[in-house]
């Protein structure tokens, strides 16, 4: 009986090493060699897996950069530090992009008419399923956090007026809530800027007014008003060009409404009119001397 269990063992033994011989030769004539790289790369993400960049998870994304299908930076937290880390695995420079932030654009919040009060699921895509939500103003924010639950950093929370805010110290660019927001009001800024219109209502001026206090009208001062051509109104709506923005807040002050941040104080807003008043004066006694030295100069009839 013991020899009979001896043989079996043995025989199973054998049988194994031979089958585990088999399959290591297998593996080595079949193996797919994998790029060195590829896990260097991938440790120097986020680890996040956020799917801001647009591929599944960090693995997906290592792999892109690794082809060569995405850029050094592809991921935004990451930051510059990951993305000069993973230029030196791959041998290219890693550029000197600029940082860039979320940002929500309205400030309406209690500022803006309710059409009916919601009480279904607090869910700000559920809530324009009914009649288009129950804000008023189909471009403004809705408040009920979808962008707060898809941020996996604490960058933005919902703040006193009921209007999604962005923290852009901790935010990383992932655009997860730009595509949780189902109104797409959630935009990229560069992390320099200060100046920034909080409007995305293309609407006209009289129907705009009836929706929210802080709207933007159309109204052009702040493009009158800048120096520097950097703020536009496009499609009844002032937009920024950041590129010759030099946050100077000009527009901010020249906006009636409220509609750019950052909102001057009461007493800023006085100083600012007063300033504009002064200067139209002192152009005007310039052109009236200017005309009366010319006709002064004139040859007599």
């Amino acid at each position: 009986m013991t020899t009979t269990i001896l043989y079996a063992v043995l025989i199973l033994g054998t049988t194994a090493v031979i089958f585990g011989l088999i399959l290591a030769f297998a593996a080595k004539i079949f193996e797919v060699e994998t790029d060195p790289r590829l896990p260097q790369i991938q440790s120097a993400l986020a680890g996040a897996n956020c799917g801001g960049c647009g591929y599944p998870g960090c693995a997906g994304c290592a792999e892109a950069i690794l082809n060569g299908k995405a850029p050094v930076n592809a991921c935004a937290p990451a930051g510059a530090e990951g993305a000069a880390k993973i230029a030196a695995i791959m041998g290219v420079e890693a550029g000197s992009g600029e940082k860039m932030v979320a940002h929500v654009i309205c400030n309406g919040g209690d500022d803006c008419q309710k059409n009916f009060t919601y009480v279904g699921t607090p869910s700000c895509l559920a809530a324009t399923k009914v009649a288009g939500g129950p804000t008023a103003c189909q471009f403004g924010c809705l408040g009920f956090g979808e962008c707060v639950k898809a941020c996996q950093f604490g960058a933005i929370h919902i703040n006193a007026k009921g209007v999604a805010e962005v923290d852009k110290e901790k935010c990383t660019n992932c655009g997860a809530c730009r595509e949780a927001c189902p109104r797409h009001i959630i935009t990229e800024v560069p992390y320099k800027q200060k100046v920034l219109v909080n409007c995305a209502n293309r609407d006209k001026g009289p129907a705009v007014t009836k929706v929210c206090a802080n709207s933007c009208i159309a109204c052009g001062l702040c493009e009158r008003t800048c120096k520097k051509d950097a703020i536009h109104v496009v499609n009844n709506v002032a937009v920024i060009d950041y590129s010759k923005c030099v946050n100077c807040t000009l527009c901010a002050k020249a906006c009636p409404r409220n509609a750019i941040e950052p909102i001057p104080t009461p007493e800023e807003k006085e100083k600012f009119k007063a300033a504009q008043k002064a200067a139209a004066e002192r152009a005007a006694a310039a052109k009236k001397a200017a005309e009366e030295k010319a006709a002064a100069g004139a040859p007599q009839a």
